[in-house]
């Protein structure tokens, strides 16, 4: 079996991006055609999503067809509506007697104080992606400064003056035949941290400019919240080829968004709307534990490529030019 560098190489998962290099802001979409079991986990306090409550494992939709990930604040919704539409021109959806439903998921980051703030995606974006993930190639997905990565920034306690260039980052994790892998769009109010040594990647600069701060220092010595309120979210989608149940997907899910608190620090914030999704497409027989375990490897390491495959913009500068 090769080994799979990008969740564009699983069969049946199809992604892409659409980017607006100028104004610093896209989507990225993961589609399954054939309809994937679906889940999420959201655990920020000012999240902007689509459609988490029919994952809940006890609704009766049962196929997931595309996540979105965009840039935007919830003005990037509107993304969504044309992955939607796209897909209901291939006819991809749940089949409702009169036609199809496409079964659209998404989260948007804030990415409005990076680049242009008039500018968000818009549903033509998410048509444009749409397209050309459904016509790729198996080319391993473009990271950093792309996509729902564009606009991404970390460590913003201390002002955007003192904050860091983040973007899309991913990994994918195999275990036999087994494979979980994340991507992610990483526009923390913490500090990106590597998930196996703990040293800082990119977060909250110093004064001086010349080194990462401690975010979580600064704000227990501050003793305040974050003073640029719901501005941060770090979004995500687990792909893997197990086979799941809705239940088992949301415990994925679940589990996985430790992952988070493994590489940003700290996470989940009341000014943070982190969400994890799930796309399961149900090729390997696997325990849920073992697939939960994978994927917050993959997702955890997703996260920290997010900063190391950032490059210096908008006035940020990014891990690699510190």
């Amino acid at each position: 079996m090769a080994v799979i560098k990008s969740i564009t190489q699983i069969p049946g998962i199809f992604a892409a991006h659409a980017t607006d290099g100028d104004a610093g802001t896209g989507c990225t979409v993961i589609i399954c055609p054939e309809g994937a079991t679906g889940a999420v986990d959201v655990r920020g306090g000012a999240p902007a999503t689509r459609e988490t409550d029919l994952l809940r494992p006890e609704e009766t939709v049962q196929v997931l067809n595309a996540v979105v990930l965009s840039g935007g604040s919830a003005y990037g919704l509107a993304a969504s509506c044309g992955v939607a539409d796209e897909l209901e021109r291939h006819g991809i959806g749940l089949d409702v007697g009169v036609g199809v439903v496409p079964i659209v998921s998404g989260a948007c980051v804030f990415d409005l104080a990076c680049g242009s703030s008039a500018v968000r995606p818009t549903a033509e974006d998410g048509a444009g992606a749409t397209r050309a993930a459904l016509e790729g190639d198996g080319t391993p997905l473009a990271r950093g400064n792309v996509g729902a990565g564009a606009g991404c920034t970390v460590g913003k306690l201390g002002g955007l003056q003192r904050a860091m260039k983040s973007g899309l980052g991913e990994d994918v994790e195999e275990a036999g035949e087994l494979v979980c892998g994340a991507v992610a769009a990483v526009n923390a109010c913490g500090d990106v941290v590597d998930p196996d040594t703990g040293i800082a990647i990119a977060g909250m600069l110093t004064p001086d400019g010349d080194k990462v701060a401690c975010t979580t220092d600064a704000l227990l010595a501050m003793q305040a919240s974050m003073p640029l309120e719901r501005t941060n979210t770090t979004i995500s989608c687990v792909v893997t080829n197990a086979r799941l149940t809705k239940a088992q997907a949301t415990k994925v899910a679940q589990m996985a968004a430790d992952a988070y608190a493994h590489a940003i620090r700290p996470t989940h914030t009341t000014n943070d709307g982190d969400s994890v999704f799930v796309m399961a497409t149900n090729q390997v027989e696997a325990a849920t534990d073992v697939v939960a375990t994978l994927a917050t490897r993959a997702l955890e390491r997703a996260i920290a490529d997010a900063a190391r495959q950032a490059e210096t913009a908008y006035g940020y500068v990014a891990a690699r030019d510190l």
